[in-house]
């Protein structure tokens, strides 16, 4: 087996080009040609399969350990076909603090179809084992969570969905298969934002599913080729492209996560700070079991919402704006932006106040971010 660098660079032993071509073509075709009735060259439409489609599914398939990955136009599109899964009356158990659009995309699509949710603290098995019922089906897990950042113990909570006849779906966003590699802990199906760390350039959108069973494979090819949401050749690429520098891009922007924790924990104006790296931060040791690393993403409380607003209109090298996972720094306002939809009563219960911030470090150098973040706090 090769290492995990080397198989983010070379993805699988694909020689579908002749050409001897170092970086894998686009193959910008909605269709392909059939050699005779009855023959097909393995490609019959990109819709179904494209071959720059199927490198990146493969390449990422090897990183998560599992047998098969889909590649979507967007997270929320692999999402929505992922509930595809699920009939009307069935019944799913999810991460309370979640992404925004997840949140939306459950309440106002999902519910309307038929298919009911609770809302639990997953870092907490026990409340897990409370909310299985009848018609429970599936547990989706987010971990480490967004803004918040509660990590939930995979394995634990894959032994009580395996004893429970559940499928346990794991949102891998924030850490990637380089440090977090859910299928091998026990999941079923991991989802991922290819949008954020796994394209990492913040130009392109994607999603993707991953799984580990050949009979989900089946199923969700299904839909897949049913409802056509999959990712274009050239996006494909881009994301080609972007696996290419996982490791290194990881490693350095989770080096400038940890310092940037360690300097905000230092300022007057800021009350709490939510970095798994922390050793003070309660999944500390969890993470250090299921996990090889802590990622790049801060939350961060202030003491007051002018305080929030100010470092927002400041910052200059560190941009205000949604997403995450990209080589530029990104601030987030998730009361206003990623969780805008989910009600101020859930959202504050949270701690998704007016006073709280998601920061996402990404490749500049520690020291500028550091200064610029000091400007912005200054009075």
């Amino acid at each position: 087996m090769m290492d995990f660098s080397t198989l983010c660079i070379h993805g699988n032993d694909d020689k579908y080009d002749r050409t001897g071509a170092v970086s894998v073509p686009i193959f910008q075709t909605a269709t392909f040609t059939h050699p005779g009735v009855g023959q097909s060259t393995g490609y019959d439409y990109s819709r179904l399969q494209n071959p720059t489609r199927e490198h990146l599914e493969k390449t990422l398939a090897n990183l998560e350990q599992g047998i098969d990955a889909m590649a979507f136009s967007s997270g929320m599109a692999a999402l929505a076909l992922l509930m595809e899964l699920f009939s009307p009356g069935d019944h799913i158990i999810a991460s309370d603090d979640l992404y925004g659009g997840s949140h939306r995309l459950f309440h106002h699509i999902s519910e309307k179809n038929g298919i009911d949710f609770d809302f639990v603290n997953t870092s907490d098995i026990s409340q897990i084992e409370k909310g299985i019922k009848a018609g429970t089906k599936a547990v989706f897990v987010e971990t480490p969570t967004n803004p918040m950042m509660q990590v939930t113990d995979i394995r634990a909570v894959s032994r009580l969905a395996k004893e429970r006849g559940l499928l346990l779906i794991v949102d891998n966003t924030f850490l990637t298969p380089y440090y977090q590699k859910p299928l091998a802990l026990g999941a079923d199906i991991v989802l991922h934002s290819g949008t954020k760390f796994l394209g990492g350039h913040n130009d392109t959108l994607a999603g993707f599913l991953v799984v580990g069973d050949k009979d989900l494979s089946e199923r969700l090819r299904f839909f897949y080729k049913t409802t056509g949401a999959c990712l274009a050749p050239f996006d494909s690429w881009l994301l080609i492209r972007g696996i290419k520098t996982l490791p290194v891009r990881m490693e350095r922007q989770q080096q400038s996560a940890l310092q940037l924790a360690r300097w905000l924990l230092t300022q007057k104006q800021v009350k709490a700070v939510h970095y798994v790296g922390l050793p003070s931060h309660p999944d500390y040791q969890l993470s250090q079991k299921q996990a090889t690393g802590f990622g790049a993403m801060i939350s961060f409380e202030v003491d007051k919402a002018e305080t929030a607003e100010r470092i927002l209109s400041r910052v200059a090298l560190i941009q205000y704006a949604e997403s995450l996972g990209g080589v530029e720094s990104l601030i987030t306002y998730p009361m206003l932006q990623t969780h805008a939809d989910v009600p101020k009563e859930e959202r504050e219960a949270k701690g998704i106040n007016e006073r709280l911030l998601r920061l996402a470090v990404g490749l500049e150098a520690a020291e500028d971010l550091i200064a610029d973040l000091q400007q912005a706090f200054s009075n």
